[in-house]
């Protein structure tokens, strides 16, 4: 049986005001995302990479193009995605718990449930005990690993990560991408992942979209 498309883009374009003029950054940019996917987007600086994140993010909108998502055309993905960036962006007066609870404050989830499903998540991610512990005490590895418990509470039907461990040392990478593995395979997300790394990537991934040219458009699809 064909997997299912989660995910479609469909002639995607974007320009933004420079001094001289617009600038096109993306031109007719076609990719799709499975269900349970991990694809990653590479390309060289300025080839558009965040655009098309933020436009998936829906932080950004198209000039032209369709976003179809489960078989429906939507303007953005609000609602659906969990974001993930590459600085942790712990709130310092808050501990692990308290900053990983944020989510489903925001959501006005039943309290006592998602403080259930967040001790969960902190055991199997390694962090149990820490949790009335301050990001200060943290190693950076345990910053990103908090950080993307905080992304997964929320439950996202996409799970988009803007290069979450460039910052970090070589060996808690490897670790760290070996936690996201089973992580998104033990709760069954689909993940976009932006990334410089094309080691990263093939490591990673299930397909890997290649972005070139100016402007931009998907040179390539690798899996």
């Amino acid at each position: 049986m064909a997997q299912d498309i989660q995910l479609r883009l469909r002639s995607i374009r974007k320009s933004f005001d420079g001094q001289n003029g617009r600038i096109d950054v993306l031109k007719g940019v076609d990719f799709d995302v499975y269900e349970r996917d991990f694809v990653s987007i590479i390309g060289p600086s300025g080839c558009g990479k965040s655009t098309v994140f933020n436009i998936v993010a829906g932080l950004l909108a198209p000039d032209d193009g369709d976003i179809i998502y489960r078989h429906e055309r939507v303007s953005n993905l609000r609602g659906r995605v969990g974001y993930m960036m590459q600085r942790d962006l712990l709130f310092p007066w808050r501990t692990v718990l308290e900053n990983i609870m944020l989510g489903p404050e925001m959501q006005r989830l039943p309290k006592a449930e998602a403080r259930d499903n967040a001790m969960e998540y902190l055991n199997t991610f390694g962090l149990a005990g820490v949790e009335n512990a301050y990001p200060k005490m943290l190693s950076g590895g345990m910053r990103q690993r908090v950080a993307l418990i905080r992304t997964l509470l929320t439950d996202p039907d996409i799970l988009l990560l803007d290069e979450p461990f460039s910052a970090l040392d070589y060996q808690t990478r490897l670790y760290l991408e070996g936690v996201l593995v089973d992580a998104v395979e033990t709760f069954n997300k689909t993940v976009i992942l932006v990334t410089h790394d094309i080691d990263e990537a093939v490591a990673l991934s299930k397909r890997v979209v290649v972005l070139g040219g100016k402007p931009s458009q998907v040179k390539s699809v690798h899996q």
